[in-house]
């Protein structure tokens, strides 16, 4: 009951904080942001100490595109049920691959549509994935027991392995890991007076996984074409559609525009992205920005402090190129960090644009768990935008041949 009453006091204070037509980034700051289309989301969640900033971040985006479908209060889905099904098939393909391929926390947005398709999905309150008497999520310790009878297959499969090779008991003994940390899976389960499989109740949904593309911009592949983004986290080896670097901007706002939100993948371990201030932005002067503390492994919380006024005052940003943007992707200053969800977009007094995106840290900073990121942060620190096809410029969609 009291998870219920604070979600809808958090759905409340959205309303507030962006029903406005003009709102700001921060307590005292100078930041005057007037609305140009906000859509509506469900409340802010936090991943807590976990990789799994992708499947919150991706399962926002769905819900929203529920509420674009007529579903007005869509039932929050289980982040953890597509995190456990997705360490299911990464283990398969890992093995697989002799170890040559990644085996972690994280993931992408297209593994959702992959989860969805071969193994349902179920609503939070079905399956929340958190241990008896917890309420936050810790998967530290459960990666850890995980990670290390992986590799201790992979060790005796190079080292040991007989002439019969291995069995298949290593894949009941890893969902019996799974079992212990997320919860035994679900095989069927009743909700709101009927009986569901995972599968049929994706079903049920109406949505229809085919619908979703992945958009990015870089200039070592083809435009306009379809390529693989190398990431570690792309362990299912998703593909993108290779776009121009104004067009990757352009689709985002005619989407928001147009009532569609936006998943986002970006690097948020940069001196500009402030979430204690609510707002990301590419300081033509790098040097304003004061930083201490560092970032943790899984980009899970607000890092390292950043201090600076331009987080308070709108100051001149670095002209983003795709010849810059390149360049950071290319030496590795660009990372794949993490996805959050894009569900608005506002202009600043200069007319500068900026996206209003949910996080997936809480809701401890001032706009309660959103921050407000400059076009030229998105232009220049975005891996990937992951979008309802029909949220594409036509343009760009005829360049695509979608």
């Amino acid at each position: 009951m009291k998870k219920t009453v604070v979600s809808i006091f958090f759905v409340g204070l959205f309303a507030s904080l962006f029903a406005q037509d003009v709102t700001t980034n921060a307590e005292k700051s100078e930041y005057k942001f007037t609305k140009i289309a906000s859509l509506d989301a469900t409340p802010v969640l936090s991943q807590g100490n976990t990789g799994t900033c992708w499947s919150f971040s991706a399962l926002s985006f769905f819900e929203s595109e529920l509420i674009r479908k007529g579903n007005k209060t869509p039932a929050v889905l289980s982040q953890m049920f597509i995190s456990r099904k997705a360490y299911e098939a990464k283990a398969d393909k890992y093995v697989r691959m002799d170890g040559k391929t990644n085996f972690s926390e994280g993931g992408a947005f297209h593994d959702i549509p992959y989860v969805i398709r071969n193994y349902g999905i179920v609503p939070q309150s079905v399956y929340s994935g958190l241990l008896p008497g917890c309420d936050e999520y810790d998967h530290s310790e459960m990666f850890s027991v995980l990670n290390g009878a992986i590799k201790g297959l992979l060790d005796y499969m190079q080292n040991s392995m007989g002439s019969d090779g291995i069995s298949n008991s290593w894949k009941t003994a890893m969902n019996g890991i799974l079992d212990a940390y997320f919860g035994a899976d679900v095989k069927e389960f009743d909700f709101n007076g009927k009986k569901y499989t995972p599968k049929t109740y994706a079903q049920s949904l109406g949505l229809n996984m085919d619908d979703y593309v992945s958009l990015t911009s870089f200039t070592n592949h083809d435009k306009y074409a379809k390529c693989q983004l190398a990431i570690q986290d792309n362990w299912s080896w998703g593909e993108s559609y290779n776009v121009d670097m104004n067009d990757l901007v352009d689709v985002a706002e005619n989407a928001l525009k147009n009532g569609y939100t936006v998943a986002w993948g970006a690097d948020v371990s940069e001196k500009g992205f402030s979430y204690r201030n609510g707002i990301a932005i590419v300081p033509e002067d790098p040097s304003t920005v004061e930083v201490s503390g560092r970032d943790n492994r899984n980009f899970s919380d607000a890092g390292a402090e950043k201090k600076s006024n331009a987080f308070l005052t709108p100051m001149k940003e670095l002209t983003i190129t795709p010849e810059l943007r390149q360049k950071a992707y290319d030496n590795k200053t660009t990372t794949d960090d993490h996805g959050m969800h894009i569900v608005g977009i506002y202009k600043d007094q200069n007319g500068t644009r900026f996206f209003l995106v949910k996080n997936s840290w809480g809701t401890g900073n001032y706009p309660k768990g959103y921050l407000y990121v400059s076009e030229n942060y998105l232009k220049y620190k975005t891996i990937n935008i992951y979008l309802h096809k029909d949220g594409i410029t036509a343009g760009v969609k005829k360049k695509l041949s979608l």
